[in-house]
């Protein structure tokens, strides 16, 4: 394509990005679920334990990326973009939707979680090797003086793909009950069986697609490389740029990605304990109204270049996650709500467990109740709703002895103050719910200033004929081990370390400040406008 031509790149653009997104989509389906899936492929027992162990076989997914990146991506500088994009896809497509044909824990035991496992690897590899190929494609086609916005575009994908994740498993749960959509064979497997729709549409539109011009040049020219990974890795200048995109870019970038979007989502539901709909509303509402500074970051690294944009938005990260991260624990402090001074009604008491004794406050009696489950729903006058759970405390009740006191239809029981309650299934009202968007919505800008403009940047970095694999292999250990890891180790850190619920956002924003030094000395902000060679 002309250096200066915009012609076609339309096309170019949707045929990349609709299979990107679907294989986000596919890739993140999965992280989505983790609680439900939790319970399903893991002996009952510990939910603690089953959520780290379904969190792990999710990061495992993300380990082999880099991988895929090199398997893939050294036949995309063999044979081309168009072909190995196309198989990436196929492979993705396939493995989620038998990840939704897998038998429950119960069903066949210890093989569910291997077979999980398996098909995640698979999910992996193939996601290793889709998005450089859909970034090269697209940078290959782009205008030298637009490439950080066109490539902006392939940037979305993977926001998108989490968005429409996210709102296929809402669609889903809406139309079901509780238990229909936890059930073994339940709602939770739809949104992996609707993936094999998806993939067959993006892989008519692939078919359709023509080689990147400036391979097909190459290709015509017989200049592509022989021998892709040791040109890639074995040339010392080569392997020089692709330790500085990793380190002083990509492992940023990758932390940001996941902390202001996938951590926060299982923050919101794990710690703050947000009820499960209202939760992904939240998510929902501040991806969309972020999503389009993707193009207006890519665009802007067009003018300004592409280096202080991404490490400004590193920079943010590393001095706001904790704040924002605390304001939200603040805000939806259940134990806060409960001791308002505010009308409210109480709902009936579930799971009493056949208490035998009930304290007779007729006859004022002072006698002792074994309390094993206890179970209410709270509705404050505000709007604010939240569940309170007293579980497994074999606590002995007395007269005088009293934390607070439920009424139903059989009359009062008492709860010992020594007992402590859970909260869960919070309930925000609307201006809080909008607060929660708006910090969320501000953690995803970072996102955008750090994501929009790296395809353009990584693609800037490497020579054609060996394009596919040197960018590919920084983005995906930035992004699949850095970034990946993000759920798993802030959730492992704040399990270990209970007194602070903020301690895992130590891993990202360490990890993003040391890149931010890395690429504030050693980044170059010069945009290469031509990667024609």
């Amino acid at each position: 394509m002309n250096e200066h031509s915009t012609k076609g790149i339309g096309k170019v653009i949707f045929s990349s990005s609709l299979g990107t997104l679907i294989e986000w989509y596919d890739f993140y389906i999965f992280g989505m679920l983790a609680k439900t899936i939790s319970t399903q492929f893991f002996p009952e027992g510990n939910e603690t334990a089953a959520l780290l162990s379904t969190l792990a076989i999710f990061a495992a997914g993300f380990l082999v990326r880099p991988f895929g990146a090199l398997v893939f991506g050294r036949l995309g500088d063999l044979i081309g973009r168009k072909y190995t994009f196309l198989l990436t896809l196929v492979l993705m497509g396939g493995s989620t939707f038998l990840i939704g044909l897998v038998p429950s824990y119960k069903a066949i035991g210890m093989a569910a979680p291997l077979l999980v496992l398996l098909l995640r690897l698979v999910q992996g590899l193939a996601l290793g090797g889709e998005y450089g190929g859909a970034a090269t494609y697209v940078a290959e086609h782009a205008p030298a003086h637009r490439r950080g916005y066109f490539t902006a575009w392939i940037q979305t994908t993977a926001t998108l793909g989490l968005f429409v994740a996210l709102g296929v498993i809402m669609l889903v749960k809406s139309r079901l009950t509780e238990a229909q959509f936890n059930a073994e064979w339940g709602g939770w497997r739809y949104p992996f069986w609707i993936s094999i729709l998806l993939v067959g549409v993006s892989i008519y539109i692939r078919l359709r697609m023509n080689e990147s011009p400036v391979f097909a040049k190459l290709k015509a020219e017989k200049k592509t490389s022989v021998n892709p990974l040791k040109e890639s890795f074995g040339h010392k200048a080569n392997f020089k740029m692709v330790l500085l995109a990793l380190f002083g870019a990509v492992m940023g970038q990758g932390v940001i990605w996941y902390t202001g979007q996938f951590y926060a989502q299982s923050f919101l539901e794990n710690t703050v304990k947000i009820e499960f709909v209202q939760n992904r509303e939240i998510l929902l509402w501040a991806i969309g109204l972020a999503t389009p500074f993707f193009l207006v970051f890519g665009a802007l690294s067009d003018k300004i270049g592409r280096k202080w944009i991404m490490l400004t938005g590193m920079l943010l990260g590393v001095i706001f996650y904790r704040p924002i991260f605390g304001t939200l624990l603040k805000d939806a402090n259940a134990t806060e709500w409960r001791n308002r001074n505010e009308g409210m009604r109480y709902a009936s008491i579930e799971g009493q467990n056949n208490p035998s004794v009930k304290y007779d406050t007729v006859k004022r009696k002072e006698e002792t109740l074994v309390i094993t489950h206890v179970k209410s729903v709270w509705q404050l006058s505000s709007g604010l709703k939240f569940t309170e759970t007293y579980a497994d405390t074999g606590a002995l009740v007395k007269n005088g002895d009293v934390k607070s006191y439920y009424k139903d239809q059989s009359g009062f029981l008492w709860i010992s103050k020594d007992v402590k309650p859970a909260y869960s299934d919070k309930v925000l009202t609307s201006g809080l719910k909008w607060k929660f968007i708006g910090l969320i919505w501000i953690m995803i800008i970072f996102v955008t200033m750090v994501y929009g403009p790296v395809a353009a940047f990584l693609v800037e970095l490497f020579p054609t004929k060996i394009r596919y694999t040197s960018m590919s292999l920084p983005y995906h250990i930035g992004n699949g081990v850095f970034g990946g890891l993000v759920p798993f180790i802030a959730t492992l850190l704040s399990a270990t370390f209970t007194t602070d619920p903020l301690v895992g956002l130590w891993y990202p924003i360490g990890v993003a400040a040391l890149c931010f030094v890395i690429g504030a000395l050693y980044l170059n902000n010069k945009i290469d406008k031509e990667i024609n060679d």
